[in-house]
């Protein structure tokens, strides 16, 4: 006993023991070492992208408009209000616009000046004013000063992105427009301000006044088809080959292939949906419910192994312990098993619907890169879902479309960071400890 006592003690203790000790202590500090490098460079990577858009971006939030009082005591806008529409449409907003402008500027002397003086607002200013009118039809019979969105170059021009300290063929606007601008900012007639459109307004091609809204809700009605149609084909296949289906080559085969179809490129889920829904099944193009139906095919792979995982990770005891109180295999899979895996499937559901959301290219092969200027009303109305208007606005040649890309990109950011933040609180709110 004492021998080998003695030749235990000798092995923990030789060299050879304590070199290969040392060897293996060193791996793990090297590895600990890696993996925190690693780390904190994808960390550092990450903050240069959201630094660097959020300072190329956040400029879009404000816009700089132009106080012009707008004379409304025209004789055709004195109606009854059924007639107004009506009387609307015969008004020639824009004049009003321009002799707001020269009241508060001056007469220009030519024509060339009346168009450089215009060019100082948006070319919508006149519609912008129909809708105020339209809106607050209290308006009439008064003289309102009306804040109005400038051009783009004017806005570009007051953040500070193109200079105005040089010779005029070098600069976006002439000689007299640069008076102008500075004697309306002397004046406190010109000033940055909220920029409500770019959320609540739909696309344009002047960017000064494109928004994001009719975008969002055409990602929302997207997605509500695709969670419609992925969530309950993705649970079901799960349940039943988790559950029912037998255990053999067949299911291994499906196995696999549900698998590796999770890691298909994205735009040939959108070869199959151009294919499919719109070329056999004769689905319109550019609609939520094709777009919906394409990122089905995307997601179910997700969801299906999602779910298979939480099913999975039920413990036997519980199903053991309900068909021992006499429920049926499908009793014990719906009351039982089910809810006990929702956490998982939730959250899997949730991750999978966050990279549908940031999805572009199955969207493009299924032709969702029409110009809409109006909200979707339904799944069946052309839309342009989100990432699709970010991609749209990076190609436009406009400096000012530049921002309000970084713009789009922040707020997909944020919805992509929302969801994935809800993901996590599900699974820590109603995970099981098993």
């Amino acid at each position: 006993m004492t021998s080998k006592h003695h030749a235990q003690e000798d092995v923990f203790t030789s060299d050879r023991f304590q070199r290969s000790v040392k060897r293996r202590r060193g791996a793990e500090r090297r590895l600990k070492v890696f993996g925190g490098t690693a780390i904190a460079v994808a960390t550092g990577l990450l903050l240069i992208l959201f630094v660097s858009i959020s300072a190329q971006g956040y400029t879009a939030f404000t816009q700089t408009q132009l106080s012009v009082p707008i004379d409304l005591r025209a004789e055709e806008l004195r109606v009854a209000a059924p007639e107004l529409d009506a009387a609307l449409r015969n008004v020639n907003f824009r004049k009003l616009v321009r002799e707001g402008l020269e009241s508060r500027l001056g007469a220009a002397e030519d024509r060339r000046g009346r168009r450089e003086m215009m060019a100082l607002l948006t070319p919508s200013a006149g519609y912008f004013i129909q809708q105020q009118v339209r809106a607050n039809p209290d308006w009439i019979g008064t003289v309102r000063d009306v804040w109005l969105p400038a051009s783009d170059d004017i806005d570009i021009i007051k953040k500070g992105f193109a200079p105005r300290d040089v010779p005029e063929e070098q600069r976006l606007i002439t000689d007299r427009q640069l008076a102008w601008v500075e004697r309306m900012e002397a004046g406190g007639f010109m000033e940055g301000r909220f920029n409500s459109m770019f959320f609540f307004g739909n696309d344009s091609r002047e960017p000064e006044i494109a928004g994001i809204f009719g975008a969002a809700v055409g990602s929302i009605l997207m997605l509500m088809v695709t969670l419609v149609v992925s969530l309950p084909l993705g649970v079901a296949a799960a349940v039943y080959l988790e559950e029912f289906a037998p255990k053999n080559w067949w299911t291994e085969f499906i196995d696999v292939n549900i698998r590796n179809l999770a890691a298909v490129p994205s735009i040939v889920f959108g070869l199959l949906a151009l294919a499919v829904f719109i070329r056999l099944f004769g689905i319109p193009r550019s609609t939520p419910l094709a777009g919906g139906l394409a990122l089905s095919l995307l997601t179910l792979p997700t969801i299906i192994i999602a779910a298979r995982a939480a099913i999975a990770a039920v413990p036997p005891s519980l199903r053991e312990g309900a068909l021992e109180l006499g429920a049926s295999k499908l009793q014990t899979v719906t009351q039982v098993v089910l809810p006990s895996a929702m956490p998982g499937i939730l959250t899997g559901t949730i991750i999978s619907m966050a990279e549908a959301l940031g999805e572009t290219a199955p969207l493009l092969m299924i032709g969702m890169v029409a110009f809409m200027v109006d909200t979707p009303a339904g799944i069946l109305d052309p839309a342009a879902p989100l990432p699709v208007q970010i991609y749209t606005w990076s190609t436009s040649p406009e400096r000012a479309f530049a921002e309000k890309t970084a713009a789009a990109i922040m707020v997909l950011l944020v919805l992509l960071v929302f969801m994935n933040s809800l993901a996590i609180y599900l699974r820590n709110r109603f995970q099981h400890k098993w």
